[in-house]
């Protein structure tokens, strides 16, 4: 039989029934609200069954499903799953209409929606809400993501549960169109939006600039994630924000009863921060997998997500405190280690494995992080060595669960902080590591340069650790409080920390109430207090009860997943279900399900399955090969369209030694890789040619009473302080640990070698800026 071929088309020349999404944002302050419109026709001479699979982000809380046909308008309810596939398929089969849209049972950030009994000529507009917490980057800005691309994910072998099915195809080829507006209000200024995709200026709606409206430009390729970051003037302030109790739901329960959310950001003291620890162990899991050979960008640079972790693990080896520990793993199908246990840090041992560093490839095939985890969590820990384990992967894992469920088991032992690197990385992986495991996630994507993230981390890892947390609460007299979030494990420098809870009980009049934060810094303690007032804000409607029933959800899946026990784990489940069910807010448990009972025609003939299409990213990207190398770059032979989760046709690795590496094109880069394991740098023909300068040239102007490397490393900070100051947080940690082996040499004549410095670089970098 002939297809219609009219409208848009996959790559296997079948129509797609989706044609265009509308996506409309609402931020207000630090929570988004988020409305997509997908917009289905079916143009073909018979009915269908059209389904789409696709990311969201991980922490989002699903809370609307709609379907409109025509003039008839039908409201999904949430149910348990099985229920809801059961009322879906009994629809189909009898000829009605029905639409479901379920989260995925390996991983929360990717969901799947089905539109069924699409008759011919019939048209369908699908509404989803959901909402989520906005992220706090390092440089104040906030981070909203709608993920628009989905990569394939690799599905380890004999992990538990069946593979998602995706159709993807490359970005180029994506059949549908995306319009994307946003609206931002806050109580403070809105100084800028900025974006990795073009964006229409910003429109300010008032004159004190508190409220904004900015829109993507037309033609978005669904080649990158669309990304916004959202600044306000005097950033980060203390926040409660109170929301009324539905007034349907039950007194005493979660929606019944008034919820308050909670934002605090904790300022420490200056002289405890500047204090960076000189122990640790430091461990690094690098992802080799085939696709980290794709490139960061859609630049022309072509600089692939491997060499610019490989530049990253050169600035944080030569960052590192001497006394501490250290060790890099990297993973692919298999996992390699360059020490068989954690080192000492000295220069024998940096230079060993900076050696190792500049020869990894993405040639270890798939993405199997959970075995290389297992294993360094089995090592045992090292006496006063606090373990900080940096994660790098592009996050294209299938069993997202697996991994933050092994990291929350080791949450005891370490600190873990995570890296998503490009366009499409498991948002649900990336932030779930860092939030079981206490410590700091950051996304690497578009133009961003991966160093100044990942040093920005190594800070938060070098600062003392916050213990002791506690949180309590002083409120009026028949008012009570129940803590909805999980323990807050971590704390750090201007970074958010989120409380949600449920408060009981009446009082006479509206009053005041507050919420204390405890905590022991470096021996020290101290706190953080909020006053607030209970009178409920006007405007919220659900959006914190439907964020805090989300908080809960996820903290009872996780205990369902990770506690023994078949009673136990039905307990949880049940819990799960009623929660999900009465909050309006989807779960790994739970689906939206809508049926069409108003048209008494049942849809004739069998449905067509047309499977849309979702973007992966980048045609040159190792899983757009058809080929695969003899070494394995690539995480399966796989052909994209109809491509699966389950990539699990892994061949054995063959490791080839590769070339050495070209000479460092990058000055920084380059005076960088010359420092010493001390700190210092050593008066040779290396730096002299770092520095621009001959070596008579250098040697010549050395004060006569200095020796050699005192010059050379004052040379060096004054090259950095003088012509890199741009990229200040790359290179921070390295010359506080030179202006310390400075000083430590109590070498005379410091203010005269910089004197003679500054004349020959041309500079003007003043002793005290050098921390000398």
């Amino acid at each position: 039989m002939m297809v219609n071929c009219c409208g848009l088309l996959t790559d296997r020349k079948e129509p797609v029934p989706l044609k265009s999404i509308e996506v409309q944002l609402e931020v207000k302050d630090h929570v988004a609200t988020v409305v997509s419109t997908l917009n289905y026709e079916n143009k073909e001479d018979k009915p269908l069954e059209a389904v789409f699979v696709f990311p969201l982000p991980g922490d989002a809380a699903v809370c609307h499903f709609s379907a409109q046909i025509g003039q008839t308008h039908i409201v999904a309810e949430v149910k348990e799953k099985q229920q809801a596939l059961e009322e879906y398929d009994d629809a189909l089969s009898s000829g009605q209409q029905a639409f479901l849209l379920e989260e995925s049972d390996q991983s929360p950030d990717i969901f799947s929606l089905s539109v069924g009994s699409l008759p011919p000529g019939e048209s369908a507009s699908i509404r989803l809400e959901y909402v989520t917490e906005l992220a706090v980057q390092a440089d104040d800005g906030l981070r909203f993501c709608l993920p628009a691309v989905l990569n394939p994910r690799y599905q380890p072998r004999g992990s538990e549960g069946p593979s998602v099915q995706v159709t993807s195809v490359p970005a180029s080829l994506v059949p549908y169109s995306l319009s994307f507006s946003a609206r931002v209000s806050s109580p403070r200024p809105i100084s800028k939006v900025e974006s990795n995709c073009s964006l229409e200026p910003l429109q300010y709606l008032n004159a004190d600039q508190t409220q904004a409206t900015v829109k993507l430009a037309a033609g978005h390729k669904f080649d990158r994630d669309v990304e916004l970051l959202i600044y306000y003037k005097d950033a980060h302030q203390p926040t409660a924000v109170v929301e009324a109790g539905q007034a349907s739901a039950k007194p005493g329960s979660l929606m019944g009863d008034p919820v308050v959310m909670v934002s605090l950001y904790p300022e420490f003291p200056q002289d405890v921060m500047s204090s960076l620890a000189s122990c640790g162990e430091f461990v690094f899991l690098m992802d080799r997998s085939g696709s980290m050979d794709c490139p960061m960008n859609n630049s022309t640079t072509q600089e692939t997500r491997i060499s610019s972790a490989r530049d990253t693990l050169l600035l944080l080896l030569k960052s590192l405190p001497m006394g501490c520990y250290f060790n890099i793993y990297s993973f692919g199908s298999q996992f390699e280690h360059i020490f068989p246990t954690s080192v000492e840090y000295s220069e024998k041992t940096m230079e060993e494995a900076l050696k190792k560093v500049e020869n990894m490839e993405a040639n270890l095939g798939g993405t199997e992080i959970l075995l290389p985890l297992k294993h360094i969590y089995s090592q045992p820990c090292i006496p006063k060595q606090p373990r900080q384990l940096f994660i790098f992967t592009d996050g294209q894992v299938g069993n997202t669960k697996e991994v933050t469920d092994l990291v929350k088991m080791n949450v005891a032992t370490h600190r873990c902080f995570s890296f998503g690197i490009g366009e499409g990385a498991s948002s649900a992986l990336i932030n779930g590591m860092a939030k079981e495991g206490g410590g700091h996630a950051q996304f690497i994507t578009g133009t961003d340069r991966m160093q100044p993230k990942v040093m920005q981390s190594l800070r938060f890892a070098l600062q003392p650790a916050v213990e002791d947390i506690s949180v309590s609460w002083d409120l009026p007299k028949g008012v009570s409080s129940t803590i909805l979030s999980p323990p807050i494990t971590a704390m750090f420098q201007g970074q958010r920390s989120l409380i949600y809870a449920q408060l009981t009980g009446q009082t006479s009049e509206a009053t005041d109430g507050s919420v204390t934060v405890k905590y022991s810094l470096a021996g020290h303690p101290s706190q953080n207090q909020l006053h607030f007032n209970l009178k409920p804000a006007e405007d919220t409607g659900l959006t914190v009860h439907r964020l805090a029933a989300r908080t809960v959800i996820r903290s009872l899946e996780s205990e369902q997943r990770t506690h023994s026990g078949q009673q136990d784990e039905e307990v949880k489940k049940k819990k799960v279900v009623e929660l999900s069910v009465q909050s309006g807010v989807s779960s790994s448990f739970t689906a939206f399900i809508a049926v069409n009972k108003d048209d008494g025609k049942a849809v004739q003939g069998p449905l067509v399955r047309r499977n849309i299409p979702t973007p992966f990213y980048g045609k040159k990207c190792c899983y757009a090969r058809k080929k695969r190398s003899k070494a394995v770059g690539c995480s399966a032979p796989v052909t994209m369209v109809g491509a699966c989760f389950a990539l699990q046709s892994i061949s054995p690795v063959v490791t080839h030694e590769a070339a050495s590496p070209p000479p460092r094109k990058d000055p920084l880069l380059q005076l960088v890789s010359l420092q010493k394991a001390s700190g210092c740098w050593l008066l040779d023909a290396h730096l002299a040619a770092a520095l621009g300068k001959a070596s008579e040239e250098v040697e010549k102007a050395k004060p006569a009473s200095v020796n050699g490397e005192v010059w050379a490393s004052v040379l060096a900070l004054i090259w950095l302080h003088g012509f890199k100051m741009d990229a200040k947080e790359e290179w921070e940690l390295l010359t506080l640990k030179a202006a310390s082996w400075i000083k430590a040499q109590n070498a005379p004549c410091v203010s005269e070698c910089v004197e003679a410095g500054n004349t020959l670089l041309g500079c003007s970098v003043k002793k005290e800026d050098l921390g000398l």
